[in-house]
């Protein structure tokens, strides 16, 4: 019989860490809905001591999340366990992430430890999570460069203490495969209470290793693995989801193994978190990159045609890749769009409903073909956007050849129109200058890309933005057939992700206040 393997889903934690990939309260909320709806084991929805948004973003995750256990992480240290806890106490099923680094390396530069001492503040921190809750995870952060005899005497302390689930990660994407396999049998044949536990992995991609390593450690005996929606996460990423779950589907020959995850919802999980977080996947990325399933070579496309198994080894509809797309137009009802959001994945309230509709009805007057695409940027944009602070009222550009380009900008903040004007080289560079003069500081442009939601003449531009403030960066979004409004409300709603970042750490608004 084959082995069930458990996906643990950090997107919300790891994958969050990543830079340009934060996510306000209700981006985190919808990424949490559909990784529940894609039947991840575990979500872990933060670092819940790291700040009061993350705090908050776990609290409200665990009180929505049914069907699977919410994990928050937490160092060795009583107020992060306390935090934790008042996080995902609410949650049907919580789960205390706690870790501490036991590599030789960590230990003398970074935790200025002893081996012994480090022994002794996880069995501690383990027996104080577990009087909040049953499920406690110990972590040993850098495990594949610490001594194997060490883990040993540490694992079985930690489940003496009462943890459930012990993870063995390569926190820095050093070990390789074949050399996990026997770091990871090693450890599972000494420590004696193992068989007492879930043995986890949790792999970065640094050598590009990161979804082969965590294949390694499910035949050496893990039963579950950590990974992130499209690979994200610090430096060159975790282990990606898609590419570990499809690996068990496809080679159920080789891996004897199987998971909960509803392949089907795959390309929609990948495709959501492209939209909040505005950082595309490179077209050739294995299962959901735009080329995944393209062939271009003669000699392919001939084989396809034949038997699509001579160059597919998956078919696009086993992650839900529907290739008739065009869907929906301006005299669909709200019966059709309303069973069109519910096949994307969508689940929205009344009200989430009623303005993506009417946001649908708009678009369907300037275009004549509403695509899957276009529908998931609407309720992308406008049902878990940020609080507009500032909200653009409207906007003139002059510009030519012979002239410089000029840029009025007016936007109501606080009830109050405040207007700028300013010169800029091409309409984008002038409509920026003169949101930063009503917003009163020096933003830095740290990137700015626009793309086409769909094909035609009609279609949508969707503008990112990102913007860096106080040493963190901020990304906005835009969306609109005319590429100037989407790229001014982009920049617009990184600013308002600024003031929401600012209020969520109490700190005195030092924007521009009329």
């Amino acid at each position: 019989m084959a082995r069930l393997i458990k996906i643990f889903d950090t997107t919300l934690r790891d994958g969050e860490q990543s830079p340009g990939c934060s996510m306000n309260l209700q981006e985190k909320i919808q990424m949490a809905k559909q990784l529940e709806a894609l039947k991840s084991d575990v979500i872990e929805a933060g670092f819940a001591i790291s700040s009061p948004g993350d705090f908050e973003s776990v609290s409200e995750i665990a009180k929505i999340i049914k069907d699977c256990t919410v994990a928050s992480l937490a160092r060795t240290i009583p107020k992060d366990i306390d935090a934790a806890w008042e996080a995902v106490k609410y949650a049907k099923r919580p789960r205390i992430h706690t870790f501490i680094a036991t590599s030789d390396l960590h230990m003398k530069y970074k935790l200025k430890m002893s081996p012994e001492e480090v022994l002794e503040r996880a069995v501690s921190m383990v027996k104080y999570a577990k009087k909040y809750c049953e499920d406690i995870e110990f972590s040993a952060e850098d495990a594949t460069r610490s001594d194997p005899k060490f883990l040993v005497k540490l694992f079985e302390a930690v489940i003496d203490a009462g943890a459930t689930v012990i993870n063995i990660p390569d926190t820095v994407g050093y070990i390789i495969p074949d050399e996990y396999y026997k770091f990871i049998k090693e450890i599972k044949e000494n420590v004696r209470n193992i068989h007492k536990v879930d043995i986890s992995v949790h792999c970065h991609n640094d050598l590009g290793l990161a979804v082969a390593n965590s294949l390694a450690a499910a035949k050496a005996g893990a039963s579950q693995l950590e990974c992130t929606i499209n690979g994200i996460g610090e430096r060159a990423g975790n282990a990606a989801l898609e590419e570990i779950v499809m690996s068990l589907y496809t080679r159920k020959d080789y891996l004897d193994f199987e998971c909960n995850i509803d392949t089907n919802k795959i390309i929609r999980t990948s495709n959501l978190l492209t939209s909040i977080t505005g950082v595309p996947v490179q077209p050739n990325k294995a299962i959901v990159g735009a080329n995944a399933f393209a062939h271009e070579s003669g000699i392919h496309q001939h084989g396809v045609l034949n038997n699509r198994s001579t160059y597919e080894i998956m078919t696009p509809q086993s992650i839900g890749l529907n290739e008739n797309k065009m869907v929906l137009g301006k005299h669909s009802g709200r019966h059709a769009f309303e069973k069109r959001l519910k096949s994307l994945g969508f689940h929205l309230t009344p009200e989430e409903f009623n303005q993506s509709f009417a946001k649908f009805k708009q678009l369907a007057d300037k275009k004549k073909v509403i695509y899957d695409e276009d529908i998931e940027a609407i309720v992308s944009k406008h049902c878990f956007n940020t609080p507009e602070f500032y909200k653009l009222k409207n906007y003139v550009i002059n510009i030519g050849n012979t002239i410089s380009t000029t840029a009025s900008i007016c936007v109501t903040f606080n009830e109050k129109d405040i207007e700028e004007v300013a010169l800029g080289d091409g309409p984008v560079q002038a409509s920026f200058k003169a949101i930063e003069k009503i917003v009163g500081k020096d933003l830095n442009l740290e990137d700015y890309r626009i793309r086409a939601i769909t094909k035609g003449k009609d279609a949508q531009g969707e503008a990112v933005v990102k913007l860096s403030y106080q040493g963190k960066t901020y990304t906005g979004k835009g969306l609109s057939t005319d590429v100037i409004e989407s790229s001014i409300t982009a920049y617009i709603n990184a600013v308002n992700k600024i003031m929401l970042a600012l209020s969520y750490d109490n700190k005195e608004n030092t924007m521009n206040i009329p």
